[in-house]
């Protein structure tokens, strides 16, 4: 089959979680079929080229500050983008699997699939009501965004949701249950298992450094827990907007000595995250926007417990495996963690964890195509 995938970023030229997603994805689908990726063109990427059997087809030279306005993804290259999706017309396939985001290219695709008679499958990590629309666009422009949201994303044949609590914002915004289908590939569990490292009483962090991921919350339990944990060591591995002003918070506060960031390892260099993961003491995660919560899930693949805030909003198939506390409880928590001897006590229902293996994905997305009666 003829395979086209949609995104206005991949990976591993932007870092990012549902990046990353789609990667393995494509990667692994391009060993059975003939698979196209459109994206923005991102440093270090050509217009067109061939990567793990992958045909990528590359317009608009981006960068993460012209991505980004404000702390926010920029409306002027998500209609850009948009427009990019007349790309699609010079080509013939059989699925057009589309990011749900930036919204503002859903029609372009929709149209394409009516006219050539492609099956719309959309990739979708967050639902957004109204409100959230509002608080992150404001009150005109964010009210026209959900209307024009609500609109087109109700357009696919299929969704795939990244978790329970995505496919009921789906199914809340009316799309049909037997539509929506809930898969996320993100666990290398053979390469989880080769990972080895030296244990230290670290707490880290990795992830974009915006405003929703909290990281200044994060600072926060980190210089209450200083007080009483001698020889403390946070990383923070991570690169975005919010990053001089965390910066200006770890300074401000003396914890210059304590605190580390470093910029987001290449693919190349995966493996050094993977270490470094492992042989943290905790994950500490406060982010109060996320989908499903990917940096999450490699922790505790790797045996090291994830420490979250009852607000956040990581859906509850990985929650449980989590420790959740009350955020004034927080840094008491923390405490115990870094002076426990055995870490993996702190992780529950690890069996959970086989529902993330990417080794399932030829066969789920197989199983999906027969329902659209594309294969047999």
């Amino acid at each position: 089959m003829r395979i086209a995938f949609v995104s206005d970023a991949a990976y591993p030229w932007h870092v990012g979680g549902l990046e990353l997603v789609e990667s393995i994805e494509a990667r692994e689908l391009a060993k059975e079929h003939e698979l196209h990726f459109f994206s923005f063109r991102w440093p270090g990427m050509r217009e067109e080229f061939t990567s793990n059997g992958i045909r990528y087809h590359t317009f608009h030279q981006i960068t993460r500050e012209k991505f980004y306005r404000h702390g926010r993804r920029s409306i002027r290259e998500a209609m850009v983008f948009g427009l990019g999706m007349f790309r699609l017309f010079s080509y013939r396939f059989d699925v057009v699997y589309a990011n749900e985001f930036p919204v503002l290219h859903l029609p372009l695709i929709k149209l394409y699939c009516m006219l050539t008679g492609a099956k719309l499958v959309l990739d979708v990590v967050e639902v957004w009501d109204r409100d959230y629309w509002v608080d992150y666009l404001g009150p005109i422009t964010g009210g026209l965004a959900s209307a024009y949201a609500s609109a087109f994303i109700t357009s696919g044949d299929s969704y795939v949701a990244n978790s329970t609590l995505t496919a009921d914002g789906l199914e809340r915004m009316g799309i049909p249950r037997s539509r929506i289908h809930v898969f996320s590939p993100i666990i290398d569990d053979r390469k989880m298992r080769a990972i080895r490292a030296r244990q230290t009483d670290t707490i880290i962090f990795s992830g974009r450094l915006i405003k929703e991921k909290r990281v200044d919350k994060l600072i926060d339990v980190v210089r209450s827990v200083s007080r009483g944990v001698k020889g403390l060591r946070v990383l923070i591995i991570g690169e975005g907007p919010e990053e001089a002003g965390i910066r200006r918070q770890i300074a401000a506060m003396g914890l210059g000595n304590i605190v580390e960031i470093r910029k987001f390892y290449s693919e190349r260099q995966k493996d050094n995250l993977y270490r470094a993961m492992k042989g943290a003491k905790m994950l500490l995660h406060m982010s109060e926007r996320e989908g499903l919560g990917i940096i999450a899930l490699e922790s505790l693949a790797l045996g090291t417990p994830v420490v979250l805030p009852s607000y956040s909003p990581i859906p509850e198939e990985v929650r449980r495996m989590c420790v959740v506390e009350d955020e004034a409880a927080l840094p008491a928590k923390v405490i115990e963690i870094l002076r426990a001897r055995n870490k993996a006590r702190y992780i529950s229902d690890t069996e959970t964890l086989k529902n993330f293996y990417i080794s399932n994905v030829n066969k789920f997305y197989s199983k999906l195509f027969k329902e659209l009666g594309l294969i047999r």
